[in-house]
């Protein structure tokens, strides 16, 4: 089995160097490496949940600074350390039933079942409160009122409810390890299925003879397109091209490819053209908690245009791309700029980009960002 640590340190300069393209890609990628750190982590005698958190959070913060702009990363993170604190939980709760039911059924006689009362609401109320630290089957007991412990009869008895303890502990601890990477496995699965499912929706959105309008490339997209032709619905595609990728050339020869009816339009011709379009499906790069979304560069003009003509605006993302924070948030970078060779050729403009003619600053500055935000009210998801 391959060190954890090197993983770790080749998905990280993966992450520096931009070699990863796309959420999915990366989502995926996360989620496999989390669960590759899950399976190597050593797990205490008592705390085991903490020591998996411990484990994720160390590896998640990491990869999250290598490239902040790339939301799926931690989102991810964030759904593997919610994983395995619904796991413990779910265990923890689990062997507490058994406790009450065992200590229900151990006697018939009312004299023994005084001397060995059930769990009270309050002790399991305490327990559950501390899930989250997390606790273990024997802090769970060590809260129990001493009222509710079972008396040693004899030193032997103690030496063999102590075994079973044991035995009981690692357990546990094996069975939280497997549930967890279990749900990992899931969570992997869905992030993979992600394009199928949303395209299952297609039919439902597009109907007979409509205009789409779309920019850039999106394989969530494509597949969400694709399927409703292969519902026999007719429809015609207007592409924008997606400047200065153009990322939209690929998903228009894409889409001929696969039979649909398919126009190329230049970025600035969008609002020209968006008065014959019945409605705007996009994809994004990540949806913020406020509804906002942060997509390729040029999809808040899409939006605008759309709201103005009163076209519906649909937003196509997986679950993996939906972020618990604010767009204001300190931790969220909305934005990355490209290389200014996506715009122009520096041997047509060296002149002014010449640093070396002693004016200390070139005259001609190039920007290009990555990213808009297209604020809640433009858009429906």
């Amino acid at each position: 089995m391959p060190d954890t640590q090197a993983l770790v340190n080749d998905f990280l300069n993966k992450l520096k160097k931009r070699k990863i393209e796309g959420s999915q890609a990366t989502a995926k990628q996360t989620a496999e490496l989390l669960r590759s750190v899950i399976s190597q982590t050593r797990m205490p005698y008592t705390n085991q949940a903490a020591a998996l958190i411990h484990s994720v959070k160390a590896v998640g913060e990491r990869l999250i600074a290598a490239n902040p702009v790339e939301l799926a990363v931690g989102n991810v993170v964030r759904r593997v350390l919610h994983i395995v604190r619904e796991e413990d939980l779910s265990l923890t709760t689990a062997a507490m039933a058994g406790l009450n039911l065992s200590a229900e059924s151990d006697d018939e006689d009312d004299t023994d079942r005084d001397n060995h009362p059930a769990l009270s609401a309050a002790a399991i109320a305490a327990a559950s409160r501390s899930t989250l630290r997390p606790p273990s089957l024997q802090t769970l007991l060590e809260d129990v009122p001493d009222s509710a412990a079972v008396p040693h009869t004899s030193s032997s008895g103690g030496d063999s409810e102590g075994k079973s303890k044991s035995a009981d502990k690692s357990s546990r601890s094996r069975k939280l390890k497997h549930d967890v990477i279990e749900a990992v496995n899931e969570l992997i699965q869905d992030i993979s299925t992600c394009h199928e499912l949303i395209a299952e929706q297609a039919v439902e959105h597009i109907h007979q003879n409509e205009v789409i309008l779309t920019l850039g490339s999106s394989r969530t997209v494509l597949e969400f397109l694709c399927a409703a032709k292969e519902k026999k619905r007719s429809f015609r595609v207007f592409v924008a091209e997606g400047a200065p990728r153009y990322q939209g050339h690929l998903l228009a020869k894409e889409l001929v490819t696969r039979g649909l009816q398919t126009t190329l339009i230049t970025d600035s011709a969008v609002f020209a053209m968006i008065s014959r379009v019945n409605m705007v499906i996009v994809g994004a790069h990540a949806v913020m908690a406020n509804g906002g979304v942060i997509a390729p560069v040029g999809l808040n003009m899409v939006a605008l245009a759309a709201q103005k003509h009163a076209v519906p605006f649909v937003v196509l993302a997986g679950s993996h791309k939906l972020c618990p924070l604010y767009p204001h948030h300190p931790e969220v970078l909305l934005n990355e700029l490209r290389s200014p060779s996506e715009l122009l050729d520096f041997g047509e403009f060296s002149d002014c980009l010449d640093f070396g003619s002693g004016i200390g600053a070139p005259l001609l500055h190039v920007v290009n960002p990555t990213f808009d935000y297209v604020p809640p009210k433009l858009r429906r998801a």
